[in-house]
């Protein structure tokens, strides 16, 4: 029989009896989150400008940013790792905190149901505030999760749901921070908690205390790192990531034997339109239109830069040795100095499919270890890895490095 003097209803401040809630205890969930999750944000921002989606339409997936854009820069090729970093960051960092985001709702969940919605002009702004935090927080997590496991069951394009989730997400994040803030340290500073709308009036008997409960809280966060982690690194390390779409699975072995996103299957390409005597790279430029075989580009000046690729769903591998020509060398085809390209457009075999086509800045071109590259550890590349050629350049997004490429247009973008 229910006890009747239990309250029926979550808006009755004696339905939750957890004798766990209280300020301490969210003080320190919020104080982890407002560290994490300042750090996601600006990950995600600099992932985005990794994509330089100023630099052409097929790079910007949220044409309509306007002001939200106003960070953006030319994104650097040195270090060659520093996308693989960021990106590797922002995806495990933010699966770590995901029991934490859980524990934190938890633990403030009285207060998304108390009445009246709004006791002043002030509680309304909060409480509007906590709406869009809650919400913004969940959807941007999930979305997150569902694009690192490749499941792509939410309505339109991941890039622009994330990106203005993000910015609205964050704008209450930083109101409920400034707000929430003094009252935060003050808890943690006092021996004695104080007293407010999130200790019950009538607690249960505790079965874990609240240490024991944050204990419970990282170990949790620290198995979702442990099998998501590794699919940053080739090796044993990688199969451990059992969470991660890019992880545990073998991915085959030989000097091809690395991980890849979409395989030439996926992407339609045939063996007869790759292959030696039907595949012509078309290159344009300033003094007219270039077409290669494969054996004539393998007869130019070849060179080799070791490079990882990472992609944006947190992913990598280990530096990979790509053998190829030179971009800026390319350029000098179709008549341009060799010390100074332009932006390069490429378009792949592919036929649909987002990034099919892609945007590189003069900067991306100039490096010399920017390759059209043919061989990759010794070998020529796989139908999977992009054979007959593929793009790659340092410190770029693994979209930008483009597989199974089929035209080269140089010049002002």
């Amino acid at each position: 029989m229910r006890d009747p003097d239990v309250p029926r209803l979550p808006s009755s401040p004696g339905f939750w009896r957890s004798p766990l809630r209280g300020p301490w205890l969210t003080s320190v969930l919020g104080l982890v989150l407002l560290a994490g999750i300042t750090v996601l944000f600006v990950t995600g921002l600099i992932s985005y400008a990794a994509y330089n989606p100023g630099l052409s339409p097929v790079n910007d997936k949220t044409p309509d940013k306007g002001i939200l854009g106003f960070y953006l820069f030319a994104w650097p090729t040195r270090p060659h790792w520093l996308y693989r970093l960021n990106q590797g960051v922002h995806v495990t960092l933010g699966i770590t905190l995901i029991p934490v985001l859980l524990a934190k709702l938890w633990s403030v969940v009285p207060r998304l149901f108390a009445l009246p919605p709004a006791r002043s002009f002030a509680h309304a702004l909060e409480r509007i505030s906590l709406v869009l935090l809650v919400g913004g927080g969940l959807f941007e997590f999930v979305t997150g999760v569902l694009n690192v496991q490749l499941d792509y069951v939410f309505p339109g394009s991941f890039y622009p749901l994330h990106f203005y989730g993000a910015w609205v997400f964050f704008a209450a994040f930083v109101a409920h921070a400034l707000l929430k803030m003094p009252t935060a340290l003050r808890n943690l500073r006092h021996l004695r908690e104080e007293r407010n709308d999130l200790v019950s009036p009538r607690p249960a008997e505790p079965t874990v205390s609240r240490r024991g409960a944050l204990w419970f809280v990282g170990g949790g966060s620290l198995l979702l790192f442990v099998t998501t982690v590794g699919q940053n690194f080739d090796g044993p390390l990688r199969r451990t990531a059992l969470l991660a779409p890019h992880g545990g699975g073998d991915p085959g072995s030989g000097p091809n034997g690395f991980q890849i996103n979409k395989t030439a299957a996926y992407a339609g390409i045939s063996a007869a339109e790759s292959g030696e005597e039907a595949w012509r790279l078309v290159i344009t430029g300033r003094t007219g239109t270039v077409r290669l075989s494969r054996a004539q580009l393998a007869e130019l000046p070849l060179h080799s830069s070791a490079l990882p690729i990472a992609c944006v769903e947190g992913w990598s591998t280990s530096d990979q040795w790509w053998r190829g020509v030179r971009l800026r060398d390319l350029a000098a085809l179709v008549g341009y100095d060799v010390g100074d390209p332009p932006d390069l457009f490429v378009e792949s075999l592919q036929r649909h499919g987002a990034f099919r086509s892609a945007a590189l800045r003069a900067n991306q071109v100039a490096d010399p270890r920017s390759l059209l590259a043919l061989y990759v550890n010794g070998e020529e590349l796989s139908p999977d890895h992009g054979h007959p050629a593929r793009i790659i350049v340092p410190a770029a997004p693994g979209v930008l490095n483009t597989k199974w490429v089929a035209r080269m247009t140089f010049g002002d973008l």
